[in-house]
């Protein structure tokens, strides 16, 4: 079996879905790989390191795929007259179709995939399941994208993180809250205690606030407790009652803080608001406030998704491109788990789509034959 991997075309992506590496682990067992030119310079891999990992380098996007059975990239596929190219329209009908393709907010997509006569796979529906650990590509970019952020607040704040005794006098640590604990969140609590801040994390989800203690941390904890656990360790979306106490609880703190790091998401539902025009407007003017929510509406109010705005004086940055910043281990990390996905989906060098599968059926957002068959958020 052969898959092609294309090269990122979406603004600012500088990732490739699997590096030298992986593709070589791949060819041992039986699924070669062929990269598009150029596909892995932006995160330090040039055509010679593929060519002597035993890949097929091809310019030519026609000769790349084809007769290949399956099609890898990290970005939706691109398709409609407006993309710097149609990508959808280049699938070999019949084959398999792997990237992140946020199906709940791009149905459009998915409608071009299954009239193309693909089926395609949502990497970001890995199922948070023991046995499909290796293959969550949204751990694994999430962990980039919370180490990245807390570099971007420390860059963007003008102050230092950690506490200094200098000649000329001691300087506080930065006050640094960080609001969800999931994989985002975690690192960036870790990677803030490193700089030397006083961090502070928050989560709605009891069981994470242990997690919070263990890096180090301070456990911001509601005044009446609430267990808002969700399906597959998520958090759910609270109630009128819950989320205004949240927000007063919130509202108390926020002003406080020389950084505030937000990274709460709900699965397939806009971002939850957690940080109010009102709470920016009392924090010190230089503080700043980095939502990783951005893409999916943004936990800030003031957020503008992929820009910087400055408000009394605050900046609130809402990047949308954090695991691209660390292209060569965010490259690494996914391309491992997505060898890890097709060592499932294709055990013996081939394909073998079991839709009783609780991974496979989870992940085939269009099925050949079944347009539409599985709405996914994300």
């Amino acid at each position: 079996m052969v898959i092609a991997v294309l090269q990122e075309h979406h603004p600012g992506e500088r990732r490739v879905a699997l590096p030298p590496d992986q593709a070589r682990a791949l060819g041992k067992k039986g699924i070669q790989v062929r990269v598009e030119s150029g596909a892995g310079v932006a995160a330090g891999w040039d055509d010679e390191a593929y060519r002597e990992a035993g890949v097929t380098v091809e310019a030519d996007v026609g000769e790349l795929l084809d007769g290949v059975r399956g099609v890898l990239k990290i970005r939706p596929f691109l398709f409609g007259e407006d993309a710097p190219r149609d990508e959808v329209a280049l699938l070999p009908p019949g084959c398999v179709a792997l990237s992140l393709l946020s199906p709940g907010a791009h149905p459009e997509l998915l409608e071009a995939l299954s009239q193309r006569g693909v089926t395609a796979v949502a990497l970001e529906r890995i199922p948070r399941i023991t046995r499909a650990q290796r293959m969550d590509v949204l751990s694994s970019q999430a962990t980039v994208a919370g180490y990245r952020a807390v570099l971007m607040a420390a860059e963007l704040l003008p102050r230092f993180f950690p506490m200094l005794t200098t000649a000329a006098g001691t300087v506080p640590p930065a006050k640094v809250m960080v609001l969800g604990a999931g994989v985002a969140g975690l690192q960036a609590i870790a990677s803030a205690r490193r700089l030397g801040g006083a961090v502070t994390g928050y989560d709605i989800r009891p069981a994470a606030r242990e997690q919070i203690r263990s890096l180090g941390a301070r456990a911001l904890e509601e005044d009446a407790e609430v267990d808002a656990e969700g399906e597959g360790g998520y958090a759910r979306a609270l109630g009128t009652d819950e989320a205004e106490r949240q927000l007063a609880l919130l509202g108390r703190h926020i002003p406080k803080q020389d950084v505030v790091i937000t990274t709460a998401q709900i699965p397939g539902r806009p971002a939850p608001l957690l940080v109010t025009r009102e709470m920016v407007e009392g924090m010190r003017p230089g503080s700043v406030v980095v939502d990783l929510a951005g893409e999916s509406g943004g936990n800030c109010e003031l957020s503008k998704a992929g820009r910087a705005v400055v408000h009394h004086g605050v900046q609130v940055v809402a990047p949308l491109d954090l695991p691209s910043r660390g292209a060569e281990h965010a490259s690494t990390m996914f391309g491992r788990n997505v060898t890890a996905l097709l060592e499932h989906m294709a055990p013996k060098g081939s394909f073998i789509l079991d839709f009783d599968d609780e991974i496979t059926a989870a992940i085939c957002v269009v099925r050949v034959g079944e347009p539409m068959a599985a709405e996914g958020g994300g």
